[in-house]
């Protein structure tokens, strides 16, 4: 699963990373949290990409209330062209959600061991995303999900599941409204390859979403190895 990541990246940069003609002023950010704003980039009408602020929880479109009975931070790859609240937006409304990071939990005796994952390479990632609008009265939200698969070998260390990081050759046609076919789209949720990210332990200040700085992550002085 994906339950807390990281938007660090300068808007200037984001903007030569996706191709982007505009870019908001964006406020660096290391434990972002469900519920919360989110950084997506999706396809306008002209064929441009424009980057907006979704909530993190999708609401379908159908929804009677602006919320949901049960979690929607992530949805399955192996089920989501199946699934109601997602079927649609997986069809229409996809999206990409730079990262800089990630984290996940591991048990590690009675307790539970953060971890920063992050990328190599040191530039932004793209998880998979797909985002709806809701509208009931003059209440507008529109909000997103992030897309998750198995685990690769170096995650299933920590967890059975990781978001779903998209090849940069393929973001394109994820973002490409005119594809639609599901079998087309479902191959580009495979996982990342082990070699696109690093592991380490960090501090469990990151359990606290009131937390939010760039200490969070930093390694443990002494290190938790997988």
């Amino acid at each position: 699963m994906c339950g807390r990541f990281i938007q660090s990246t300068h808007a200037d940069q984001l903007a030569k990373r996706f191709n982007l003609l505009a870019m908001p002023d964006l406020t660096p950010r290391y434990n972002i949290a469900p519920s919360q704003p989110v950084l997506a980039l999706r396809m306008t009408e002209p064929g441009q990409r424009e980057a907006m602020s979704l909530r993190w929880g999708l609401i379908p479109a159908w929804s009677s209330e602006p919320r949901t009975a049960y979690s929607t931070i992530n949805a399955r790859a192996e089920t989501v062209a199946e699934k109601p609240t997602y079927r649609q937006a997986f069809r229409q409304r996809r999206c990409l959600i730079p990262a800089d990071g990630f984290y996940e939990w591991r048990n590690v005796g009675s307790r539970k061991q953060p971890y920063c994952i992050a990328p190599v390479n040191g530039r932004p990632l793209a998880f998979a995303g797909l985002w709806d609008r809701w509208e009931r009265d003059g209440q507008v939200v529109e909000s997103c999900t992030i897309l998750v698969t198995q685990a690769n070998a170096l995650i299933a260390r920590i967890h059975d599941r990781m978001p779903v990081i998209l090849d940069p050759k393929d973001e394109a046609a994820w973002l490409d409204p005119t594809i639609t076919d599901p079998a087309v789209l479902k191959p580009l949720l495979a996982p990342c390859p082990v070699e696109w990210l690093r592991v380490w332990s960090v501090s469990t200040a990151v359990n606290t979403t009131r937390h939010d700085g760039p200490e969070l992550m930093a390694p443990l002085q002494v290190g938790l190895d997988l």
